[in-house]
């Protein structure tokens, strides 16, 4: 049972799932910084939304921590490197709310061309002001998008129902991409100076932070609208006062701002600007889906498994080929590192057969997982893998072939000095992980948790020596497979046993007669 800290608000479906999967669900929230340092030991997954501060400190604190989940999108209230290099996961929920939020921008969008909360206000307090209040229309307006992700795409889509002229700045779609969404690719400062709205969908980091201010906003038509629903700092808004002030923007409407929460600014008491507090995912059906979406990938990462929206693993996207094989690439990498005694120099991962070109970069990471996993005191997860490994001096080398002769697919690992080869063995449900082949030797034996590999002359009576020694030492084996060496000189044993071997029966092996090496391997 792991315990999970849950320090801001989310579904209780979520929650429930956790509860339902085994874990303690620890809900305290509202901590300060200083709290949840004092609150985190012991923890290990931490479930956040946009007001906890993830520093260094916390994850310094966080000595059990595996995973960090935000059930929600933006990930810069995280130090995602601090918690890389400690091989904590990042994950969030990246398509849990992109609806909300694309429905939230059409909604400020709407609201700043038609003034309805300007007018709502007066209305209430009695003052009947059409001709104060009148508006623009959306149709043939030109809406100028920066980001077409998720939620950017999806308000292009809306737009174009409204029959807006689209145009975008995102450096990292195609223009035929682009074209097919109906949206002309241009560059930031064309986008700004052609358009009569702007809505933002871009990340915060060092390049967008403050991108829009005093002098990007001077380059904008007077009738510009600005819409920014993605995240704060993006628009600088002690700039956007002055520009709104002084005419050289027409409105704005902010779902978020650099500070949250914020009461006080100098945007507020603007008769042109329509401000929510942060409601882009403020919606019963986003808070239902990330709830449940950030549940679920906190219980994959506590089993250790593979968690398809962790922010911080480098696989890329895992085809449901390569998932199968997950298990097998670890416990190869495990079984590996039984043959060394120290972590070599270097290290050969192939992938043969279908796997080739497969997207394979989850297997290497598995592989590594379970090989650095027998040699390092830290932690080896996913995360942290190709960390441990450059700092440990070990040079990673893959490379594919679609021919793997008597396999349909093949995972090899090799070094200077040893080599093993797995598989999956059997047809759907029933396929279970073969080591098919250990230092040039044909085997076929099922890994098990405790295991032992003997290299011995090839001659009579070695397996009926090594069985002895074994039974003498009330060791027993449950599974046993002998290969020749393809010279025909030397033969293999690889023995899976009911129980670890001892280091006396080790020392005893390794001085019988024609033995002339062995090897303990614990999976």
């Amino acid at each position: 049972m792991a315990r999970v800290l849950v320090t801001e608000k989310i579904a209780q479906n979520g929650l429930d799932m956790l509860a339902a999967a085994g874990h303690e669900v620890d809900v305290q929230e509202g901590l300060t910084e200083e709290q949840l340092i004092a609150t985190i030991p012991g923890a290990h997954a931490l479930i956040i939304r946009s007001a906890t501060q993830v520093t260094e400190s916390v994850l310094a604190a966080a000595k059990d921590l595996i995973v960090v989940g935000r059930a929600g999108i933006g990930l810069d209230n995280v130090d995602v490197p601090v918690a890389t290099a400690l091989g904590v996961m990042v994950v969030n929920a990246p398509t849990s709310n992109i609806v909300s939020a694309a429905e939230q921008t059409m909604a400020l969008m709407l609201a700043i061309a038609r003034n309805v909360p300007q007018a709502h206000s007066a209305l209430v307090n009695g003052k009947w002001e059409r001709s104060k209040w009148e508006g623009v229309e959306l149709y043939e307006k030109t809406l100028g998008v920066f980001g077409l992700g998720r939620i950017g795409a999806l308000v292009a889509q809306r737009a174009l129902a409204f029959g807006m002229r689209l145009v975008a700045y995102d450096p990292y779609i195609s223009a035929e991409r682009a074209k097919r969404m109906g949206v002309e690719l241009l560059s930031i400062e064309e986008v700004v100076a052609q358009s009569d709205f702007i809505t933002i969908h871009l990340p915060k980091n060092k390049e967008t932070l403050d991108l829009f201010n005093l002098e990007m906003l001077k380059k904008a038509k007077p009738s510009l609208r600005l819409i920014n629903v993605a995240r704060g700092g993006i628009v600088n808004e002690a700039d956007l006062a002055v520009a709104l002030s002084e005419g050289i923007i027409a409105g704005a409407a902010l779902d978020v701002f650099s500070k949250e929460p914020t009461t006080e600014s100098p945007l507020f008491g603007l008769p042109n600007i329509v401000v929510a507090p942060h409601l882009g995912a403020s919606t019963a059906e986003a808070q239902d889906k990330a709830g449940l979406t950030i549940a679920e990938q906190l219980i994959l990462a506590l089993n250790g498994e593979f968690v398809p929206f962790a922010v911080n693993v480098s696989a890329g996207e895992v085809s449901g080929a390569v998932a199968p094989f997950m298990p097998v690439a670890e416990q190869l990498g495990r079984f590996f590192a039984g043959l060394h005694d120290v972590v070599p120099s270097a290290l050969e991962i192939e992938f043969a057969g279908d796997l080739a070109g497969a997207g394979t970069k989850i297997l290497t990471l598995s592989v590594l997982k379970g090989f650095l996993g027998a040699f390092v005191e830290e932690s080896v997860s996913y995360v942290n893998a190709p960390q441990l490994a450059e700092a440990n001096g070990l040079a990673i080398t893959e490379t594919s072939t679609v021919t793997s002769h008597d396999f349909v697919n093949l995972i090899t690992l090799r070094t200077a000095e040893h080599s093993v080869s797995g598989t999956l063995a059997g047809v759907g449900i029933r396929t279970e992980p073969r080591i098919v082949g250990v230092d040039d030797h044909l085997v076929d034996v099922k890994p098990t948790k405790d295991m032992l590999v003997v290299r011995n002359d090839d001659r009579a009576g070695m397996i009926g020596a090594v069985g002895t020694a074994l039974g003498n030492a009330s060791v027993s084996i449950t599974r046993m497979a002998v290969g020749p060496s393809r010279e025909g000189n030397t033969a293999l044993m690889v023995l899976a046993t009911g129980t670890p071997a001892s280091d006396d029966l080790l020392a005893q092996l390794r001085t019988m007669d024609g033995i002339l090496a062995v090897a303990r391997v614990e999976l």
